[in-house]
């Protein structure tokens, strides 16, 4: 049940950030001019959201699995996210990011496995 909170957790993590790119690129960026109709924006607010939610799935994480299994497995999200830039924006994502993409999940399964 912990690792199905740590996952989730990750999965909001990286929806708020496919939120705020999408609310930013709706916007036309982030300057001085547009600051607080961006900040207020229903998908930055989304974003904002998203991320207290897994903040708040994350003192259960915490609560119940080691820091030092919890936190290493949490840059699953960074991976994810660049599967997301991909997927999502059409992103071209070279073959050095793919790679790192997979020694980060490497990595996250020889941290994971008992």
């Amino acid at each position: 049940m912990a690792y199905s909170m740590l996952m989730l957790n990750i999965i909001l993590l990286v929806t708020g950030q496919i939120a705020w790119k999408i609310g930013l690129q709706q916007s036309g960026g982030i300057h001085f001019g547009n600051l607080v109709s961006v900040l207020f924006s229903p998908l930055i607010l989304l974003g904002i959201a998203l991320y207290a939610l897994a903040t708040g799935l994350w003192f259960v994480v915490l609560s119940r699995l080691p820091l030092s299994l919890a936190y290493p497995l949490q840059s699953l999200a960074y991976a994810i996210g660049i599967f997301a830039a991909w997927y999502v924006f059409g992103e071209s994502v070279p073959l050095n990011r793919w790679i790192g993409a997979a020694v980060i999940v490497l990595g996250a399964a020889i941290i994971a496995a008992k």
